[in-house]
């Protein structure tokens, strides 16, 4: 592909990613699955400059509007800005590659010439701008970010705005950690085990996963160490009842289903629950991969589920990973930061809370709920939870602390009632975990 040509792909996908609700990982491996022409370089840099876009875009955006030339902010602006702010082109470049021509992209017009002319020589970085747009998060957040940080604002918001690492999760139902870890380093991976996980690996640099023995036979499965955290705080035991009110694509459902394994067999009952067909026939091939075929999945109706009545006080465990704004997910998805208003975290909260009820409604008498998001705000954590807990006194909180101890080992990382991680204090995704005991 020419420079031109990466330009027009790098376009195309950022008009994609934010027209789809979808991953921009998925995304544009669908876009050159379907552009076998274009070689591994070509994929590497057009993957670099789309990430680097989406996690510079209130910049670019802020810069666009500095020039006053009332220059819409597009994936076609962003990229000219970008090119100009962050690759130090030249006005003179733009004339080779929007060119027109050999999947170049159109030439620029009259206003994005004096675009090119306005930005060129500026810095990335300028001390006016204000910390939202400094540190890449909607303005209407900052009063969230700010009560939940304090000072230490910019460390946390830098952290969650770097790529995240690729961690894996051993599967114990076919493996060990250790036997793990020596057969992707068989296939020349670079890896070693994550540093609060016991059954992590994280893998350093970019590598093709889908074509290494441990991950084609199960050994292994992708789950960020802070998912792995929290699904290890379940406690599931074998024997017991255990459902996973929001499974998603799975990826929870398969460590509990290793923690309630003996001897490569799931002992007791295990229920995978979610609303979207199409991820529980996801979830499909992740279970035949790992062995752990036993679960039980099935599709809910979001309210007035039967089900829920007639499992009523059953379960020893039930893990509520509720939908959310996804804030601690940032750095794999950074597009997401621009998806949600003030309106919609409003419906996304009353959501959270009739989850939760419903969910607790399963929970027998000494069994316990798992309340967990993969939001960095209080909005949708120690907030829902002083709710639910006023609601529902059967529910009593315990000190993470004493749950870790007890499933992990050894004293939680971060301090506090509940557990909160981070990219900056923990190296992980950002997650919120509380676990609730029903009075016996």
């Amino acid at each position: 592909m020419t420079p031109g040509a990466r330009v027009q792909a790098s376009i195309e996908l950022l008009t994609a990613i934010e027209a789809e609700n979808q991953p921009p990982d998925q995304i544009i491996d669908g876009y050159f699955r379907t552009r076998r022409y274009a070689g591994s370089g070509d994929r590497r840099d057009v993957n670099a400059r789309v990430y680097d876009i989406l996690r510079r875009r209130a910049k670019l955006d802020w810069w666009i509007e500095r020039t006053g030339l009332h220059q819409e902010s597009t994936p076609r602006s962003r990229i000219i800005a970008h090119l100009i702010l962050q690759e130090r082109a030249e006005p003179g470049d733009f004339a080779q590659m929007f060119s027109g021509t050999r999947h170049c992209p159109d030439p620029l017009d009259d206003l994005e010439i004096q675009l090119t002319d306005a930005l060129y020589g500026r810095p990335m970085l300028n001390r006016d701008m204000p910390d939202h747009v400094r540190h890449e998060y909607p303005e209407w957040m900052d009063r969230s970010f700010r009560a939940l940080w304090g000072d230490a604002l910019e460390r946390e918001m830098s952290a969650l705005n770097q790529p995240a690492p690729l961690d894996l999760r051993v599967n114990t139902i076919l493996s060990t950690p250790e036997d793990a870890l020596a057969r992707l380093q068989e296939d020349y991976i670079t890896c070693a085990p994550t540093a609060l996980s016991p059954l992590g690996i994280r893998v350093e640099g970019k590598v093709r996963l889908g074509g290494a023995r441990a991950f084609k036979e199960g050994l292994v499965d992708v789950q960020d160490e802070g998912s792995q955290l929290v699904s290890l705080l379940v406690g599931a035991k074998p024997g017991q009842r255990v459902i996973d009110f929001c499974a998603g694509a799975g990826g929870k459902t398969l460590a509990l289903a290793a923690q309630m394994s003996d001897g490569g067999k799931l002992i007791g009952q295990l229920f995978a629950l979610d609303i979207s067909k199409y991820r529980m026939d996801r979830m499909i091939p992740r279970l035949k991969r790992a062995g752990a075929m036993a679960v039980k999945r099935r599709v809910i109706s979001a309210v007035d589920e039967p089900w829920i009545t007639e499992n009523t006080g059953t379960a020893d465990r039930v893990l509520c990973d509720v939908p959310c704004t996804g804030t601690g997910s940032w750095r794999r998805n950074p597009d997401e930061r621009w998806r949600f208003t003030p309106e919609n975290l409003a419906e996304i909260r009353e959501s959270q809370q009739r989850i939760l009820c419903d969910a607790a409604k399963l929970v027998k008498p000494g069994g316990r709920l798992v309340y967990v998001t993969c939001s960095l705000l209080q909005e949708e954590n120690e907030q829902q939870l002083a709710w639910f807990v006023e609601q529902d006194p059967r529910f009593n909180p315990l000190p993470i602390d004493q749950v870790w101890a007890e499933t992990v080992g050894g004293p939680p990382p971060p301090a506090g009632p509940c557990l909160r991680l981070s990219p900056a204090s923990t190296g992980t995704d950002g997650f919120f975990c509380a676990v609730l005991e029903r009075q016996k």
